[in-house]
């Protein structure tokens, strides 16, 4: 279901990667011209610029720099708007340039083909001073504007030669876009694609664990239902069913509604001083009872007296998920171990029991979401495989660690480290 997707992101990757290529190309390329001809330009302005008449004779070139440039040749036109040659230029290249300046209409600096050659061309009007030119071939002419024109074939035909690399080069490179885009988009969708599974085995585990309550109920209401003069005395064990599978279905619901809001992060935490040892006697009290009736021994360590900045509900629901946990799983004559010791920045907890422990196949999935190593013996005590998912994010939230360790007819311990102060994200 995701080839659509991906086709469409190998499609916009690779029309971004063509796009850079094209900008980086085209930036590349305009920079090299500017480059080229920001050469040729100086010196054409500078000869142009030097040019002088001193007693109806050109004088020598105030910038020996720009004189020397062979590819500048200097052309002036007189008031009639006749061209003149003054230095070595042959006569069929100047009768080419010649024409073309007497009738087209330029701009004051362009490049122009004319005949087999590109000519770049500067036309500047004349401010020497002394405007006669005087010469026995031509006789007295006024001048108006120095025209200097560059030969610039072989800087067109290096920026011919450059296009064509980057166009061969584009060629190449579109297979090589195209694989770049196709991998981008694999790896973009990787992280889509496990979200996209977990959704789907969460929606198919949540299903299963409400069709059992709601079948539950279903069968009783309809039993009860078969037997209408029957007093609520007599069907108490139907209704008893319905009740306690209601309520089991309740806390599914509200277990999820949890996750469902820490996952967008809707759900807000109260961070208040709390004094951990008070949490962990509260706590250990309740549980006291359970753990004699089940002939297990509950031993409790508290710490040095302490201060967490936690949520203390969230807290408190942490403990107790992990406590629950030990004596559902531990047997008649276990023991289970809850200490607390302090740290430099942070608290340890540590919850040990002596139970049936986990597979080791099982133990990096514990914390997963309606995960459960033993399904049958779970759900006959009551599990949905969410508590341990809950706990990890109450520790996550505060900042803190969790981690276990097990094994098979030995026990399991759970290891939480718990910062002192409240987490800066939160």
């Amino acid at each position: 279901m995701f080839r659509k997707t991906l086709r469409n992101l190998t499609l916009l990757n690779s029309v971004v990667f063509l796009l850079i290529f094209l900008l980086f190309s085209g930036t590349l390329y305009a920079y090299v011209s500017n480059q080229l001809f920001d050469k040729v330009d100086a010196s054409m302005r500078q000869k142009a610029e030097s040019f002088r008449l001193v007693n109806g004779r050109p004088a020598p070139m105030m910038n020996p720099r720009a004189f020397f440039d062979p590819r500048v040749f200097i052309l002036l036109r007189d008031a009639n708007g006749s061209i003149i040659n003054l230095y070595p230029f042959t006569t069929e290249d100047f009768n080419e340039i010649a024409n073309y300046l007497s009738q087209a209409e330029y701009d004051k600096m362009q490049t122009q083909k004319i005949e087999e050659h590109y000519y770049r061309i500067l036309s500047i009007p004349y401010r020497g001073g002394e405007t006669r030119l005087s010469r026995q071939e031509l006789g007295d002419r006024h001048i108006q504007e120095v025209i200097a024109v560059s030969i610039v074939d072989s800087e067109l035909s290096l920026l011919r030669n450059f296009l064509q690399i980057i166009l061969t080069g584009l060629i190449i490179g579109m297979l090589a876009i195209v694989l770049a885009g196709y991998y981008l988009a694999k790896r973009a969708l990787i992280p889509i694609i496990s979200a996209w599974d977990k959704q789907q085995q969460f929606v198919a585990d949540a299903s299963h664990e409400l069709r059992t309550p709601l079948a539950v109920i279903k069968s009783n209401a309809e039993l009860l239902l078969r037997h209408p003069d029957r007093t609520i005395e007599d069907e108490s064990f139907r209704i008893t069913n319905v009740v306690r599978e209601s309520m089991r279905m309740s806390k599914l619901v509200s277990t999820l509604l949890t996750l469902a809001r820490a996952d967008t992060n809707q759900l807000e935490l109260h961070f208040t001083p709390v004094a951990i040892n008070d949490v962990i006697t509260s706590i250990a009290e309740q549980f006291k009872p359970l753990a004699e009736l089940k002939g297990i021994e509950l031993e409790v360590t508290l710490c040095d007296t302490v201060e967490l900045t936690a949520d203390k509900e969230r807290l408190q629901q942490l403990i107790v998920i992990l406590l629950d946990n030990a004596i559902k799983y531990t047997p008649a004559g276990g023991n289970i171990k809850l200490s607390c010791r302090k740290q430099v920045n942070s608290v340890n907890l540590l919850i040990e029991d002596t139970g049936a422990g986990i597979a080791p196949q099982d133990l990096p999935r514990i914390f997963d979401r309606f995960y459960r190593g033993d399904k049958a013996r779970s759900r006959e005590q009551g599990g949905s495989g969410l508590g341990l998912a809950i706990a990890k994010w109450i520790v996550e939230a505060h900042g803190g660690k969790i981690k276990a360790e097990s094994e098979v007819g030995v026990g399991t311990q759970f290891q939480l480290t718990l910062p002192f102060n409240k987490p800066k994200n939160k």
